[in-house]
């Protein structure tokens, strides 16, 4: 028998592929040790250990990384707006950071020579978790299987990965087959790949798992005060029931529970991957489509016009585009988080909000800190410190430039 090539830690689903993966990896004379992260998943976490130990592996890490989510990566881009192509809230792109460094905390601490994953050779994930690996631990070795022609080639589809596992005694769930793929976290669930590849077929209405159909969710709306300091979400208050939340993880889960009742955060798009391939995508992001807009009102109460402006141009959409393309552990992303930070410093108050059937609507928004906003000096019924004249000189400043070049287009 060949020698042990060296030590391995997976990350770990449970699933069909990451399971082969793990068998195909001792096959290969590697040790195993597998690593499941929690962000927010609904996953039976000791029914996937044991599954793992009975596969091979030598040990299993099962890291709870809910708060660490939701301070580190979920709040910051909700600070920042964040947004791809003017849609999509980034919802597995938030995760992969804060999963690859848990994961390579792990394989130092257990002197693993590689890390692998399960990521396919066509999609975004495969970017974000290896630059992650890359960036925090510069000489670690990645197993990539689905880029290794010896795997895809022995293992071209699902029916190829069945027989496997039935030949290695890997145990599969059997469930109603649904025909697409997802990846669930605290922040969202994405759905893609089978019948979804057809751009222009209609989402079955049992694919949506997360949030109730916007036109069965209730009849009654559903009202909520969230408030903030320096961007950040610090209460929670429902207007109907009294409850209040203030911890973050039990807030941001609060707001998936809402938001979910309500039919809120669903979107279909089709997106351009970074690898340069478009897809089709299904995502629900409930508590996060709220926090987005209750936060954006808030600075337009508080936020300096300029500064606003800035970061709008510059800061929100390098900030998404960093965290779509897995570039989160960069000095580019230091630097724009220092940035982000400062634009923050007066996002202080609070956003009263109308949940209704799939819609988030603000109804009023207040800061008991941050004066910019001056009832009278907006007042269409009160002069105040503002003259109207004033607006006379300032008008033909501005028109000096536009008088010219209309001349000169006659």
């Amino acid at each position: 028998m060949s020698p042990i090539k060296g030590r391995v830690l997976l990350a770990y689903s449970g699933g069909l592929d990451t399971s082969c993966i793990l068998a195909w990896l001792l096959e290969q004379r590697y040790e195993v040790i597998a690593y499941m992260a929690n962000v927010g998943q609904e996953e039976d976490f000791e029914a996937a250990k044991e599954k793992a130990l009975n596969i091979g592996a030598t040990k299993v890490y099962i890291e709870d990384l809910r708060r660490e989510f939701v301070e580190e990566l979920i709040f910051p881009a909700i600070q920042a707006n964040a947004i791809y192509e003017n849609v999509y809230l980034l919802g597995t792109s938030l995760s992969r950071p804060i999963i690859a460094k848990s994961q390579i905390e792990i394989a130092i601490r257990e002197n693993c020579k590689f890390v692998s994953h399960g990521c396919t050779g066509k999609g975004n994930d495969q970017v974000r978790f290896e630059l992650a690996y890359y960036a925090l631990k510069p000489d670690i070795e990645v197993i990539s299987p689905w880029r290794i022609p010896e795997f895809y080639e022995r293992f071209p589809g699902r029916q190829a990965l069945l027989a496997y596992a039935a030949e290695k005694n890997i145990p599969v769930v059997q469930t109603v087959k649904k025909p697409w793929s997802t990846d669930e976290n605290l922040f969202h669930i994405s759905y893609e790949a089978g019948i979804l590849e057809d751009p222009y077929c209609t989402p079955p209405k049992d694919m949506w798992k997360l949030t109730v159909d916007p036109e069965d969710a209730p009849n009654v709306p559903e009202r909520i005060s969230i408030s903030f300091e320096k961007g950040i979400p610090q209460k929670v208050v429902n207007h109907g029931d009294g409850t209040t939340i203030t911890d973050p993880l039990e807030l941001f889960i609060y707001l998936n529970t809402v938001a979910r009742r309500n039919g809120i955060g669903r979107i279909d798009i089709v997106e351009n991957r970074f690898i340069g391939i478009k897809s089709r995508g299904c995502y629900e992001t409930p508590g996060g489509t709220i926090l987005r807009a209750a936060h954006i009102d808030l600075e337009g109460l508080v936020l300096d016009r300029q500064v606003r402006a800035m970061r709008d141009q510059f800061i929100t959409p390098q900030f998404s585009q960093i965290l779509y393309n897995g570039q989160y552990f960069s000095p580019e992303r230091e630097f724009l988080l220092a940035s982000l930070l400062e634009s923050q410093k007066t996002v202080n108050g609070e956003v009263k909000l109308k949940l209704y059937k799939g819609n988030v609507v603000v109804e009023g928004r207040r800061s008991d800190t941050v004066k910019l906003y001056d009832m009278e000096e907006s007042s269409m019924d009160v002069q105040g410190d503002f003259s109207p004249v004033d607006s006379e000189g300032f008008i033909k400043i501005l028109g000096i430039r536009l008088k010219k070049w209309g001349k000169s287009s006659l």
